[in-house]
């Protein structure tokens, strides 16, 4: 095997093909910025899109570079006890979600899914569904924005870290343009563009190291590595441990939360036009990310075996776990060809891109729908208007996000810690509205509303236990499960002890 290189970056033809990839996004939304003529073609594509494409994009959508990178990392770190656990929840998620869930959805002819919230519980859980949402997806956006830009392009590029704002900017402008444009139409046109480059470059670079090493044999693990901690199949305390249960109740409950209470699902879902092509639009984003899930994870077990493989000393190891997270970036960056490097690089901007132009429409259409429209007196009656009004809202939107990505990597934990303690934080809460909306028809608002708060008091407490006490708590990953516990159980509660209160359905 080759010694490592030393001389990072990118040559003229990685350039040209990441200037390239830019120019076909733009293209991209400018084409269907002409096409779109009112709010329900920007916002859900007239709601007769292709299922197909629509999972493709939910795919991408839900996948960004977070997933992208702190896969192969997680892999390289910890084994595949997380990926295992992720895989085994997706048929479970198929048969909740498709044949539980979606058809309630879809029975409500709505543009935003917190529309649902209050036609069930009034105006103010709906915006409290509405503000979970934008408070969750924009902190999830300017992680994604950060981690492409500290953890790639700034280390890719060669460059300190003091650019990272100004990268952050660039991309989210890029990615700002095309989304304010062509609205959904172009958010998942991109998608699914975008998620044929992020296949290639990992298996691109699999290939790759494949072929440097002299075959699958050089990198596949014969045993259980060293320095993975010991498979654990059940409940384990330790914070600092992936179990087969835990990952699989974690991944379980996160998609079951996402696809039934984030807009950025439920307007896939709604962009069908019946309930069949909705559910084939949910197992085709299934398929696609157990796909991905296993060829990042092998992405993850052959870079470390690549890296591993030049280490002669113990402290060289200590610090190549360290940087676990960097690995794959690393390789890119210092080993692939000329072109090959430029058109993985374009790939980790295309899950960028795909998650940031998701999040920026489907918050611009909660912006619009649930407090522009709905709160306004005199509501607009020229759908151009509508169209440039939500225009300007992405834009908003964008721009917050990256001032947003210049904070968050204050958090402790590698990237799947920072995703789950950032991303998903409000993730059960929001959730929870909509259980108590469409499964406790006795629900009230006061229970709703003391649930969502006991929820979050829980997510919080488990995710930043340490930050709090200065003590270890319990695994990041259960913080959903039993956030989403508490709410149900105390919502219920509350609204049987105390029924006079507004009931589902009532106006607040």
């Amino acid at each position: 095997m080759p010694d490592l290189k030393t001389t990072p970056g990118l040559g003229p033809l990685d350039w040209l093909v990441i200037a390239a990839y830019m120019l076909l996004v733009l293209a991209i939304g400018w084409y269907y910025s002409r096409k779109t003529t009112s709010t329900e073609e920007y916002l859900l594509g007239g709601r007769e899109m292709n299922w197909f494409n629509l999972g493709i994009s939910l795919f991408a959508t839900m996948l960004s570079a977070i997933t992208y990178l702190a896969i192969p990392g997680e892999t390289a770190l910890y084994g595949p006890v997380f990926v295992m656990g992720k895989l085994a929840a997706y048929p479970l998620v198929a048969l909740i979600v498709g044949w539980w869930i979606i058809p309630r959805i879809m029975q409500m002819r709505v543009t935003s899914a917190y529309e649902i919230l209050e036609i069930r519980l009034g105006l103010s859980i709906r915006l409290l569904g509405a503000f979970l949402f934008l408070s969750l997806r924009l902190m999830w956006m300017a992680v994604v924005v950060y981690a492409t830009a500290a953890m790639v392009l700034v280390p890719m590029l060669g460059i300190e870290e003091w650019a990272t704002p100004w990268i952050s900017l660039v991309l989210g402008a890029v990615t700002i343009a095309y989304t304010s444009l062509g609205g959904l139409r172009a958010v998942v046109a991109t998608d699914v563009l975008q998620s044929a480059i992020l296949f290639s470059g990992a298996l691109l670079t699999l290939a790759l190291i494949t072929y440097l090493s002299g075959g699958i044999s050089s990198w596949w693990p014969d045993d259980w590595l060293t320095h993975w901690p010991e498979p654990r199949w059940g409940y384990d305390n330790d914070p600092d441990t992936r179990t087969f249960l835990g990952a699989l109740i974690g991944t379980l409950v996160w998609y079951v939360c996402t696809q039934a209470s984030d807009q950025m699902a439920v307007q896939r879902f709604l962009a069908n036009r019946d309930v069949k092509t909705a559910r084939r639009t949910l197992i085709a984003a299934l398929v696609s990310s157990a796909f991905s899930a296993i060829l990042l994870a092998l992405v993850g077990l052959a870079v470390w075996s690549y890296y591993r493989a030049n280490v002669s000393q113990p402290s060289e190891s200590i610090a190549l776990l360290a940087r676990a997270d960097r690995l794959f970036p690393d390789f890119i960056m210092t080993n692939l060809p000329p072109g090959v490097s430029g058109l993985v690089v374009a790939g980790l901007l295309a899950v960028a891109m795909s998650s940031l132009s998701s999040g920026i429409n489907s918050s611009c259409s909660v912006i619009k729908i649930d407090f522009f429209d709905r709160l306004s007196r005199s509501p607009s009656k020229s759908q151009r208007k509508d169209v440039v009004q939500s225009m300007w809202i992405s834009v908003g939107v964008g721009l917050i996000v990256v001032l947003l990505s210049t904070v968050v990597g204050s958090v402790k934990g590698n990237l799947l810690e920072l995703s789950f303690k950032i991303c998903n934080l409000f993730t059960a809460p929001l959730f929870g509205l909509f259980f108590m909306a469409m499964f406790v028809p006795r629900s009230t608002v006061l229970g709703t509303h003391l649930g969502a708060l006991c929820g979050l008091i829980v997510v919080v407490t488990v995710n930043y236990w340490e930050e709090i006490t200065g003590q270890q708590g319990i695994n990041f990953l259960w913080a959903m499960p039993l956030g989403l516990i508490v709410q149900i159980s105390i919502g219920v509660l509350v609204s049987r002890c105390f029924p006079k209160y507004p009931l589902a359905g009532s106006s607040t």
